[in-house]
Parts: C-alpha cells; sequence; structure tokens
C-alpha cells in the first residue's frame, strides 16, 4: 500500500511536474487542498475527488487507508510543493505506523511563481545571498521571529500573512524604502502583482483588496538592480 503526496504547484496546470499529472492522471482517489488548487487539475480525472478542507485529518487518513485496502491508487494533492507549510508529516505518521508506505512528489513552489512574476531572482550577487522562508504568528502560530530575521537584510519570503500585511511590515526592522511586494495568486489566471516598498505595501495591498492567498516579498532583489554580473559570464 502507498499514497502519493504531490506537491500541485503554485496554479497554473502547466506547473505541475510530469510525474504528478501522471499520478493524478491513474489515481482512484484524490484528496486535494481545497480552494488552494486550481479545479483545472482536477478536471478529466477518473478518480474520486474528495476536498480535505471540508474534512479531519482523521477522516483524510481513514478515507485513505479504506481505499488502499480496496487495492485504489491514492494521491493527496497539495498546493505548491509539501515540504513548506504543507503540513504533511502529521498525515504521513499514521499512515506509515499502518503500514503503508509513503512517497513525496516535490512541486513548484508559490514562492518560485512569485520570482517569475517579479522577472527577478530571489538570490544576486551583490544583493542578497540568502533567502528567508517564513510566517507570522497567527491562529496556529503563537509567536514568529519576523522582527528578528528582518534585521539579516536580505530576501524574505513571508507565506500565509495576507491578512496581516500592514501589522507585518510595521514590524520589519528594515529602511523603509526597502522594496516589498505582495504577489496574489501566482500564475493563476487572475493574478495580481502589486510592487512598493516597506512602507507604503500595505496601503497598496489595501486598495487592491489582497487579503488572501499571496505572498509578501521583502528585499532588493524586487528592484532588479545594483547586481554585479555573475562569474559564469564574464568575459574569458
Amino acid at each position: 500500500m502507498k499514497v502519493h503526496f504531490v506537491g500541485a504547484g503554485p496554479g497554473d496546470p502547466d506547473l505541475i511536474t510530469v510525474r504528478g499529472a501522471r499520478l493524478l492522471a491513474e489515481a482512484d482517489l484524490v484528496v486535494y487542498a481545497g480552494s488552494l488548487v486550481n479545479p483545472a487539475l482536477l478536471e478529466g480525472l477518473s478518480a474520486e475527488l474528495v476536498d480535505s478542507n471540508k474534512i479531519n485529518l482523521e477522516e483524510i487518513n481513514g478515507l485513505m487507508l479504506s481505499a488502499l485496502r480496496r487495492g485504489e491508487r491514492v494521491v493527496r494533492l497539495h498546493s505548491g510543493d509539501p515540504s513548506l507549510y504543507g503540513a504533511i508529516l502529521e498525515q504521513m505518521r499514521p499512515l506509515e505506523e499502518a503500514g503503508v508506505e509513503v512517497e513525496v512528489v516535490p512541486g513548484v513552489s508559490s514562492l518560485f511563481a512569485v520570482a517569475a512574476a517579479l522577472k527577478t531572482q530571489l538570490t544576486l550577487k551583490g544583493v542578497s545571498e540568502s533567502l528567508i522562508v517564513t510566517r507570522p504568528a497567527g491562529t496556529t502560530l503563537a509567536r514568529d521571529s519576523i522582527r528578528e530575521l528582518s534585521r539579516f537584510g536580505t530576501t524574505m519570503a513571508i507565506f500565509l500573512g495576507a491578512d496581516k500585511i500592514r501589522e507585518t511590515t510595521e514590524r520589519l526592522e528594515v529602511p523603509k524604502q526597502t522594496p516589498a511586494a505582495v504577489v496574489y495568486h501566482a500564475s493563476w489566471p487572475d493574478e495580481q502583482v502589486i510592487v512598493g516598498t516597506v512602507e507604503d505595501i500595505a496601503d497598496r495591498a489595501e486598495e487592491a483588496g489582497i487579503t488572501k492567498s499571496a505572498l509578501i516579498l521583502v528585499g532588493d532583489v524586487i528592484s532588479r538592480s545594483g547586481f554585479g554580473r555573475s562569474h559564469l559570464y564574464r568575459s574569458r
């Protein structure tokens, strides 16, 4: 018995991996991450489709175990890449304890779709050599380290914070003119890209009506300037 945990990618159905698409096409049961997964990915599948947002963890695992015992092929479909805020270990552990083999199929994270939408790099020579991935405190996180992490002055990607953009940016200990961006539904047909500074990005996002399904990016890489030429492409 085996369950495949598949990353659906950031939204555009063309951005799921070839392997992920094949597993979906072969599946008998697909448990997918609700509205975070583009419905276009589910069109034409012969599998039974279950929205995991409507059931709890025990019910999810119960469904998958029942399907496996019937000899069915099961895919657990997550948005983006399962390793980033995917909560997959708490799903995998009970399956493994029940004797089920699990395999994780990577996906394209929304973080990379955001970089593509901004036509920039997350690490850029002479600008930022590091990337911090984090999230603000909320219902499932009592305390975050956003203030402390911002002091490193490198590129920051902030997930799960679209409903608290102002609160988050006000805590950043960086110059107020540091470039910042909010990208809603990166790679989806209704993608919105908002670019500004730490000082005004909350105003801009509020004017655009963005309160969910967006990623916050902070750092000089957004300006696409001031970088050095890569050693790889220097004249020889």
